[in-house]
């Protein structure tokens, strides 16, 4: 089963293609570009949802002239990129931290499964904002930890979770899940 994270090479391939055809010639219209790529690199309808996504992911931007679209790499990509990764991280981050304080009342009145769920489902949220935190740090500047009290605050929310998680009158039932979760996820093949 392929996670959220993996992507299929091929999506990498095509990606690819449409941006090179882009970057080599920028003066393709639309239906200049489906020639060039078209049935050489994807099928149409591959070729349409494969620029549609990098449009929804701002690396591709659309102009309009006359009645042609043209289309572009977005200016300062990278730059952007940095700042929406950091805009997320940072949402994210704050909803969790509202999320946790809030589970801390619910926690005891859950369900068995609801607990495993809910925990499961906090620690990936967790996992997910710190490696963006850590990509961050990497980026900006790979010798300092910029994002260090984000990364000790996440810290502790795994270890509040884990502390209602022991706490809780049906803790055998529930450890043994939520660590076979973690486990999965931290020992997959790399």
């Amino acid at each position: 089963m392929m996670s959220q994270f993996e992507r299929e090479e091929t999506s990498f391939e095509r990606e690819r293609a449409i941006l090179e055809e882009i970057k080599n010639n920028p003066n393709l219209h639309h239906n200049a570009l489906i020639k060039s790529i078209v049935p050489k690199y994807m099928a149409k309808t591959t070729f349409e949802k494969t620029k549609n996504q990098l449009i929804e992911k701002n690396i591709l931007t659309v102009s309009q002239i006359g009645n042609k679209k043209f289309y572009s790499i977005t200016e300062n990509y990278q730059k952007k990129s940095i700042q929406l990764m950091e805009r997320i991280s940072h949402e994210k981050y704050q909803i969790l931290q509202h999320r946790i304080r809030r589970i801390k009342n619910d926690y005891r009145h859950k369900d068995v499964d609801e607990k495993i769920s809910t925990c499961v489902q906090l620690f990936r949220s967790l996992l997910q904002v710190d490696n963006g935190f850590t990509f961050l740090d990497s980026i900006k500047n790979a010798k300092r930890t910029l994002y260090k009290d984000e990364h000790l605050v996440i810290q502790e929310m795994i270890s509040i979770i884990f502390h209602m998680i022991s706490d809780g009158n049906d803790s055998e039932l529930v450890y043994p899940q939520v660590m076979s979760y973690i486990e999965g996820t931290i020992s997959k093949n790399i």
